[in-house]
């Protein structure tokens, strides 16, 4: 407080995650240690941070008085209360407690032996004001959803990926800094890159990057997916591809995000196709068109990079590639625990020895394992569970908590599709099987079977097995 001149009753502005800003009042805590404060579940749940977590503070002396705002209710949070909310909650709230408040956060008001969250939906001035005895409030309106709050504190995040960590901060230098600091290009005389091509096995993450790349630089996010783009009709494939570049060009700085490249770019000369010839071309146009001010970046991913036209991996266009692979030891360490931070995990689990154990799995193979080993924790409880009844006993919800073993049967249940296609198959087919061929399988057996069951025989004599053996025939014999 001593650096930043505050004192109590004061104003300041706090930063979190995400881009993420709320406006609170000062109040000085002598056990608070330096360089810390303190704030409630509310302000933390505004600010998406999570206790233990950076945020910035600034003074904010501009602070106006509302002429009005408008707040509406959480559906959940108002269920069976009849009457009129204002009189019952906001007025008493806001009585000459002269509180500021900031459009999309949330505030909770006890009253009448009930907790109500309402959240700001507008306020004037924006995007925050300080509530007066002059200020009109207004909470007219439907209850909002659950789900829709729920939705946007649930936005994905850098935190929310694992194993990426130095594809990320690629990402980051290419992105964030045209997008937040464009006059640093200016001045040094270049063009910051306008295109970035992610490209990995599928499950790996690539658009969960381009939504957390969006979320944290607060950019408009706008998704292609490319075989929705596809269209029979003359001309309407190029029209929706327009659309999405004038969205960008509208809402900048926006990110543009082309799912499944490959659908709607392969190479043109190996296509038949007139409509994805011209798709490439308009594709190639639309880019080069983009203007310097608009501050849009164009992001696509695709799992198989060599089926790009390569008119489009040229400098101006997708001139940065980034290759998101499958994760290692370490990066499924990570990936796991941000799986499991909201779970209830028992005391024996070892999220290092899973790790180690899950050799070729994605971050989506991962997410599978967790969700496999909580159901089958929930399985292990079904002997005591009454689905006919309405509710489940307290303490066996209490008792839930996925072990070790639910990790393993998780792990013997699911096998990772990038070990599907290379997993060896023990045939059943014996020799006895076979009829007639006798002095073939003589010969197969002296020239394959015997060298793999007794090579300490050949080693013996100086023997060395053949490497390869041609069967030919006629088809069917």
């Amino acid at each position: 407080m001593d650096e930043l001149q505050l004192f109590r009753g004061d104003t300041v502005t706090l930063k979190g995650k995400r881009r993420r800003e709320t406006i609170c009042i000062v109040l000085a805590d002598d056990a608070c240690p330096n360089d810390h404060i303190r704030m409630n579940r509310v302000v933390r749940n505004n600010l998406r941070v999570r206790s233990g977590d950076i945020v910035s503070i600034q003074a904010c002396s501009d602070v106006k008085y509302g002429k009005w705002i408008h707040v509406l209710p959480i559906d959940d949070t108002v269920g069976g209360i009849t009457g009129n909310l204002f009189e019952v909650y906001l007025k008493p709230y806001f009585l000459e407690a002269y509180r500021p408040v900031k459009k999309g956060d949330v505030f909770i008001v006890r009253a009448a032996m009930r907790a109500v969250e309402f959240k700001v939906i507008e306020t004037d001035p924006a995007p925050y004001c300080i509530v007066a005895p002059d200020t009109t409030i207004h909470c007219e309106g439907d209850p909002i959803k659950r789900e829709e709050e729920e939705a946007s504190l649930n936005e994905i995040g850098y935190d929310d990926i694992g194993g990426l960590r130095k594809q990320l901060a690629q990402i980051k230098e290419m992105i964030e800094l045209p997008l937040r600091h464009p006059q640093l290009f200016k001045s040094i005389g270049i063009q910051p890159p306008r295109g970035i091509l992610l490209y990995g096995p599928p499950g790996t993450g690539k658009t969960l990057i381009a939504r957390a790349v969006a979320n944290e630089t607060g950019a408009f996010f706008f998704l292609i997916n490319g075989p929705e783009i596809m269209s029979k009709l003359d001309g309407e494939s190029e029209s929706n591809l327009r659309k999405a570049f004038e969205e960008a060009e509208k809402n900048s700085p926006a990110i543009v995000f082309i799912d499944e490249l490959d659908a709607i770019a392969p190479k043109r000369e190996k296509t038949h196709g007139e409509i994805e010839r011209r798709i490439v071309s308009q594709l190639s146009t639309f880019m080069d068109g983009l203007k310097q001010r608009s501050h849009a970046i164009i992001m696509a991913a695709t799992n198989r990079l060599d089926s790009i036209d390569r008119a489009l991996r040229r400098f101006g266009r997708f001139d940065r590639e980034v290759d998101i692979g499958i994760p290692d030891a370490v990066g499924r360490l990570e990936i796991l625990r941000i799986h499991t931070k909201n779970m209830k995990l028992a005391d024996d689990v070892d999220l290092v020895q899973i790790g180690n154990e899950t050799h070729g799995y994605v971050g989506a193979d991962l997410k599978s394992l967790c969700s496999e080993a909580a159901l089958q924790q929930i399985r292990e409880k079904m002997d005591v569970i009454d689905l006919e009844e309405d509710t489940i006993d307290a303490e066996v919800v209490d008792s839930l908590a996925v072990a070790q073993d639910n990790f393993r049967f998780a792990l013997n249940q699911l096998t990772s599709p990038f070990l599907r296609d290379i997993v060896d198959e023990i045939p059943t087919t014996t020799w006895k099987d076979i009829g007639g061929l006798e002095d073939v399988k003589r010969q197969l057996q002296a020239l394959v079977q015997y060298p793999v069951e007794h090579p300490q025989k050949y080693l013996k004599f100086g023997i060395i097995p053949l490497h390869g053996v041609l069967l030919f025939g006629p088809p069917g014999c």
